[in-house]
Parts: structure tokens; C-alpha cells; sequence
């Protein structure tokens, strides 16, 4: 029984919650019931796509998606997600239209940006793709898969020491981002073994996060209470 029957901004954010915990069928159960209530609401019409999309409904996302932008073109996400739900469908010029429309509304867009490089690339429109890949990197310098994308459509354009360069950045960050995860989760279980007792278990697990990232602060942070718990004076850098 809903506390609020009728609510179509309870029912959105009940809707949101079986989103976030992916229970599709709930949460577009849910935002077609605030939908019947508040059908001119942009946010209901874009969160009804994204949970048809990943439900794999996609002709019915679509629908949804369309109709979030008409009622408000000036929100970029929801010509993002239906760029992304066409290049699914196999529409690649449909995808690519809707791409450019939200780096038009959001210029500083990366993920459209690189997005739109690989839609694309995959048009063999390579010269264009080059240049969206850029923007996505010159917005987000650390985006290994732009890096990576853009290494593929430079071997395409003959640029070997470009594509060589690029693709070593994108193999660099990469491995950055693969070892600051190592890092974090090892943190994470560092803190898990510490709680339990097992400080031994803990500084061990600290201690391998700092070896994955050397400046991992929270890593050097709970070691160094581990070590003062365990009564141990020796300095973290030994």
C-alpha cells in the first residue's frame, strides 16, 4: 500500500530506488504510474527509457527517451542515452545525430565526445572521429578509452607515431586505473581485517595498496593506525 498513492513525485523516487538497486520491472512499474499522473515531466519520461534500456527494451526506451527530449532539449542526457540505445539498434546515423545534440547542449560532455568517436569510427568516418576523440581528451586527459579509440583511428588515418603514442598513453592510464582499484580494494580489506582483530592480516593488506599505488593516502593513513595499534614504532617507509 503506497503511503502516498497518486504521488507522481513519491512514485518517481520510489522508481529511482528500484533503479539504483536494478529491479527494472519495479521501477518502470513505478514511473509509468507517476507517468499516468505527470505525463510532461522530462525526468519520469528519461528514467522510464533508461530502465526500458536496461531491461533490453529498446524500441521502447527509444520512445521514451524521444519524448524526454522534446519536452526539454536542453537537458543533455537524455539525447546522450538515446544515441547510445540507437548505436545498440544498429541506427548508427541516427546515434550519431543524437550524440552531437548533446555535445551541442554540454560542450564539455567527454563521454558524448567519446562516444561520438567511436560511433563514428565505426562509419569509418575517421577524420571526424579523430576530432571527436581529441575533444574528449582535451576534456578528460586521463580517459584511457579515448586514448585507446583514438590510437585505432590514427592507424586508420596512417599516422603510425601518433597512433604508437596514443596508444601507449592509453596502456599507461590503463594500468593506472587498474592499480589505484588494487589499491582501494586492498585498503578496503586492510580496514575489513583490521576491525575483525587481525592486524597482522591488515598491515599486510595496507601495505600492498601503497606497493600498487605509492601515494595512495588512505592506504599510508590506516596503515599508520594499524602499526600504532599493533604497538609497532617502525617507520611506514621500512
Amino acid at each position: 500500500m503506497l503511503i502516498h498513492p497518486g504521488d507522481p513525485g513519491y512514485q518517481g523516487n520510489l522508481g529511482a530506488a528500484y533503479l539504483q538497486k536494478a529491479d527494472y520491472a519495479a521501477a518502470i512499474a513505478e514511473f509509468q504510474n507517476a507517468l499516468s499522473v505527470a505525463p510532461n515531466s522530462q525526468l519520469l519520461h528519461y528514467n522510464l527509457g533508461l530502465a526500458l534500456k536496461l531491461q533490453d527494451k529498446l524500441p521502447e526506451a527509444v520512445a521514451e527517451l524521444r519524448a524526454a527530449e522534446a519536452i526539454d532539449p536542453s537537458q543533455p542526457d537524455s539525447p546522450y542515452t538515446l544515441g547510445v540505445t540507437l548505436w545498440q539498434m544498429g541506427d548508427a546515423d541516427g546515434a550519431e545525430e543524437e550524440l552531437k545534440k548533446a555535445t551541442l547542449v554540454k560542450p564539455d560532455y567527454a563521454e558524448a565526445f567519446y562516444t561520438l568517436g567511436t560511433v563514428l569510427k565505426q562509419q569509418s568516418k575517421f577524420q571526424e572521429s579523430a576530432a571527436a576523440l581529441r575533444e574528449a581528451i582535451r576534456l578528460e586527459p586521463d580517459f584511457a578509452g579515448a586514448h585507446t579509440t583514438l590510437a585505432a583511428v590514427l592507424r586508420q588515418l596512417g599516422d603510425a607515431p601518433g597512433a604508437a603514442s596514443e596508444s601507449r598513453l592509453g596502456a599507461e592510464l590503463a594500468k593506472q586505473t587498474t592499480n589505484l582499484q588494487a589499491a582501494l580494494f586492498r585498503t578496503n580489506s586492510g580496514r575489513r581485517l583490521r576491525n575483525s582483530g587481525d592486524l597482522a592480516g591488515a598491515i599486510s593488506q595496507f601495505r600492498a595498496a601503497i606497493e600498487s599505488v605509492a601515494d595512495y593516502a588512505p592506504a599510508h593513513f590506516e596503515l599508520a593506525i594499524a602499526l600504532r595499534q599493533a604497538g609497532n614504532e617502525v617507520s611506514i617507509n621500512q
